[in-house]
């Protein structure tokens, strides 16, 4: 008898620890993060230019959740001429992004190769970095690119719920499209040309891309129908409190840049929400 309750102890324990440990296992997040693919530069070409910024764009997981991710950038000949940004991301419950950055390269950096560093921690301490060559050129543009818009709404439309926002047009440039921004602002947030941009909250972006039909020239179409949950952003984002859709004056702007940095811009085309 008393071997037989032996055995059955020794079973019973047997069975609490493989439940146990399978507990373990279930909660186990030490799997590193994860960065995708890397688009660096316009057009993915691994060249910046000197006085303007670099183009980052990735896809980032991490088990443990994200706590920081840290960009580096230095001279392959290994002079003082270094870059590090840090973006902190400890006050967030963040397990994937697409992290998408412009990092400023200074106007004294010399030409030449470099090498790009982007390592991600997560907030058990676990570290995954990836390199890429990176070339610096010099860019000399002082031209901005050229907006045409062909289609857009007649000054002061009246838009309701479950309509559709849109216009259309191109941009060329004399050197490299960089960026276009399409957004739809509210008239009385009094918010700057230079400030509408696909991350500023408070307006509600129709488009924002770094994609182009060629280095030269690109043809668009930006739309949001009025009421979305969700705007048209690279990651859409939701249309909530300071952006919320409300009856007013808006008006559209569209932007563009080229590699350089110079900037151009649409006139505005005033809308009229009621809701």
């Amino acid at each position: 008898m008393n071997t037989h309750f032996r055995t059955l102890a020794v079973l019973f324990t047997v069975v609490i620890m493989a439940l146990f440990t399978s507990c373990e296992n279930d909660n186990d997040t030490s799997q590193k993060p994860t960065i995708g693919e890397i688009e660096l530069g316009i057009g993915n070409s691994h060249t910046a230019y000197i006085g303007a910024d670099l183009h980052i764009e990735t896809e980032i997981v991490a088990e443990g959740l994200i706590n920081t991710i840290v960009v580096e950038i230095h001279a392959e000949d290994g002079s003082d001429h270094e870059i590090e940004a840090i973006y902190d991301y400890s006050d967030q419950i963040l397990k994937n992004t697409t992290f998408h950055k412009h990092v400023d390269i200074p106007a004294e950096f010399p030409t030449g190769e470099y090498h790009f560093h982007l390592t991600v921690t997560d907030k058990e301490g676990h570290s995954t970095s990836v390199e890429e060559d990176l070339e610096l050129e010099a860019l000399i543009d002082e031209e901005a690119p050229e907006l045409t818009i062909s289609s857009a709404p007649s000054d002061g439309q009246v838009f309701s719920n479950g309509e559709t926002i849109a216009i259309s047009g191109t941009v060329v440039d004399n050197t490299a499209l960089a960026g276009l921004v399409v957004a739809l602002v509210y008239q009385d947030d009094v918010i700057a040309d230079a400030d509408v941009t696909g991350a500023n909250t408070q307006v509600i972006i129709l488009l924002h891309t770094h994609t182009f039909d060629s280095e030269a020239a690109h043809s668009f179409t930006a739309s949001i129908e009025v009421g979305a949950e969700y705007d048209n952003n690279m990651t859409p984002a939701l249309i909530t409190s300071d952006n919320a859709w409300k009856s007013g004056n808006y008006y559209i702007l569209v932007k563009s840049t080229d590699a350089k940095g110079n900037w151009a811009y649409s006139k505005h085309y005033p809308v009229v929400l009621s809701l």
